[in-house]
């Protein structure tokens, strides 16, 4: 999300080494539009991908955090939970680690949607509004927004 652009940017200008990852099939990468076959696939990219950084002379001996928003925030947790001892720390905005019971449809319709979605997983089954025009109202961060893709959600990786 911009938000978590916005965050890396400030923390670089702060200082702070700032790696970012987009996950397959949101952001710039490749993969079908928020299309996730595995969500461990998106923990273990994470992993070998901030474990080389960290890897790299300049990062070897620096403090290392976690950063995550939203679905971002769930990647976080389960690298920090998978090791532990590798990281000093993790901050997390509005992990996506439940959802309300309130806003879950009957267990009937979710066994019926999952079963169609083991038929035809990348079709989308429930259509939705555009949540960028109802969750920003000023025109310019709307458009903000749409160019650094809405449908991101990544986890970083601070070195401090």
């Amino acid at each position: 999300m911009v938000f978590i652009a916005e965050c890396g940017t400030r923390l670089a200008a702060a200082g702070y080494a700032a790696f970012g990852v987009d996950y397959e099939g949101h952001g710039r990468s490749k993969g079908a539009r928020c299309y996730i076959n595995k969500f461990q696939n998106i923990v273990n990219d994470c992993q070998e991908f901030f474990k080389s950084v960290c890897e790299l002379e300049e990062y070897k001996d620096k403090n290392r955090f976690l950063y995550g928003e939203s679905m971002g925030g769930v990647a976080a947790l389960l690298l920090h939970k998978h090791d532990p001892s590798f990281w000093n720390g993790a901050v997390l905005v509005a992990p996506m680690c439940k959802i309300s019971e309130e806003v879950k449809p009957h267990p009937m319709v979710v066994n019926m949607l999952t079963k169609v979605e083991e038929i035809i997983p990348k079709w989308k089954i429930v259509p939705t509004k555009n949540v960028i025009d109802t969750a920003f109202k000023d025109p310019i961060k709307r458009e903000t927004v749409r160019t650094f893709n809405s449908s991101c959600s990544c986890s970083s990786l601070m070195v401090a």
